[in-house]
């Protein structure tokens, strides 16, 4: 199993998302939030830290850091445990300091996220659940889904998911 992190930085209702590149092995042409795998010996809050810097080159200011939850999932085999992270605070402008891995940074509202091809089905949804942004039912991504599950929906395709909610 790999243990990854990801941030969600708000900023005036908005949240930055990165495009992964359309040549990447694992989830190409996606936005997604920024993050990375976390390293042996390292908390997930250090490697949020660390991926925050090398990504975007911005300092997070740790005590404004809250995990929202994990997400697990399991596609084509391989094992994904996701910790999801809210980053209330940063020091620095944020820009796209890993142009192999991203080939755009970008702020969407949480309205535009369900127009948006994302990596798992349920991320709008966890994003909206943040105190910044009203709770919506459903995760908005392809009208016929019901976050995750359904084969029909371009975000839940082959993916299983289990979301804790602050685990």
């Amino acid at each position: 199993m790999h243990v990854v992190v990801a941030g969600a930085l708000v900023d005036n209702d908005a949240v930055l998302l990165a495009h992964r590149r359309p040549t990447k092995r694992a989830y190409p042409d996606v936005w997604d939030l920024p993050g990375g795998l976390v390293e042996a010996g390292e908390s997930e809050l250090q490697a949020l830290a660390r991926e925050m810097h090398e990504e975007l080159g911005v300092h997070i200011v740790a005590e404004s850091a809250s995990r929202l939850g994990v997400l697990l999932t399991d596609s084509g085999g391989v094992s994904l445990h996701v910790g999801v992270w809210q980053v209330g605070e940063w020091i620095g402008s944020p820009t796209n300091r890993a142009p192999d891995e991203h080939d755009a940074i970008a702020w969407f509202a949480v309205s535009e996220l369900g127009a948006l091809h994302l990596p798992h089905g349920v991320l709008a949804a966890m994003v909206r659940s943040l105190p910044e942004f009203e709770w919506a039912r459903g995760h908005s991504g392809d009208a016929d889904c019901d976050r995750g599950g359904k084969a029909d929906c371009r975000g839940c395709a082959g993916m299983i998911y289990r979301f804790q909610r602050g685990a």
